[in-house]
C-alpha cells in the first residue's frame, strides 16, 4: 500500500519512450519465439546424444548394436513418426506390455499433460491405432488410471470376446464385399426381384 506522502511526492519519471527503444533491443515476438523453438530442439538433442551414450556406456558398444537392431531403430531412418516415439520414450517408464507386445510408456517429468502416455506398437514396419486392446485403449486415452494389466485382472472371466486389430486396409482379401460384388467369389443364392401379382379369384 503507497504511503500518503509517497503519492504526494510522487513524479512520473521523465524518459522519451522513444529513446527508450531505441537503446533497448527488444526482438520482435516471432523473432523471440523461432528463439526459443531453436533452443528448445537443441535440448532435445542433446538429450537424445546424453541417452545414446549412457546406453553405450551401460550395455557396451556391441549390446548396443544389438538392442539397435532388435528394437527397430533402424526403421527410424524411413519412418519419422517411429523415430519421434523412440527420442520420446527417452526417460520415460515402461507402465506394461500387452498380448501383442505392444509397450506402454509414461513420461511425467518434462512433457505437456495430455501427451504423457503414450504405445510403441510392436510391429514397427505396419501399425494402426486399431492394435491396442480395449483395456490399454482406456488407459492411453485418460479414460481411467487403471494400466490395462489391473484391468484385465477385473475381467470376468466368462464372456467377452478377444480383441483383434482391423485389416480393413490390408488388401482384398480383408475387405468385405457385399453379395452380388464383382469381386465376393460366394455364390449369390437368392431369387431375383419378381413384381407381386395379386392373385385372381
Amino acid at each position: 500500500m503507497i504511503s500518503i506522502l509517497e503519492r504526494l511526492f510522487w513524479t512520473e519519471p521523465n524518459i522519451d519512450e522513444s529513446e527508450f527503444h531505441r537503446s533497448v533491443r527488444v526482438p520482435p515476438p516471432r523473432e523471440r519465439g523461432k528463439r526459443e523453438k531453436d533452443q528448445r530442439k537443441g535440448e532435445e538433442m542433446a538429450a537424445v546424444v546424453r541417452g545414446v551414450f549412457k546406453a553405450i556406456k551401460e550395455k557396451g558398444i556391441g549390446g548396443f548394436f544389438r538392442d539397435f537392431r532388435d528394437e527397430g531403430y533402424l526403421n527410424c531412418i524411413f519412418d519419422g513418426n517411429l523415430l519421434q516415439t523412440k527420442i520420446h520414450s527417452i526417460g520415460a517408464t515402461l507402465v506394461g506390455v500387452d498380448k501383442f507386445g505392444n509397450k506402454y510408456y509414461e513420461k511425467l517429468g518434462d512433457t505437456q499433460y495430455g501427451r504423457h502416455r503414450f504405445v510403441e506398437y510392436a510391429q514397427k514396419s505396419r501399425y494402426n491405432a486399431s492394435q491396442v486392446p480395449p483395456e490399454w485403449h482406456g488407459w492411453l486415452h485418460y479414460i481411467t488410471d487403471h494400466t490395462g494389466d489391473e484391468l484385465l485382472m477385473l475381467k470376468p472371466k466368462r464372456y467377452g470376446v478377444e480383441h483383434k486389430e482391423n485389416l480393413s486396409g490390408e488388401g482384398e482379401e480383408f475387405i468385405y464385399h457385399s453379395k452380388g460384388h464383382a469381386l465376393n467369389t460366394e455364390q449369390r443364392d437368392w431369387t431375383r426381384y419378381q413384381a407381386w401379382q395379386p392373385k385372381k379369384n
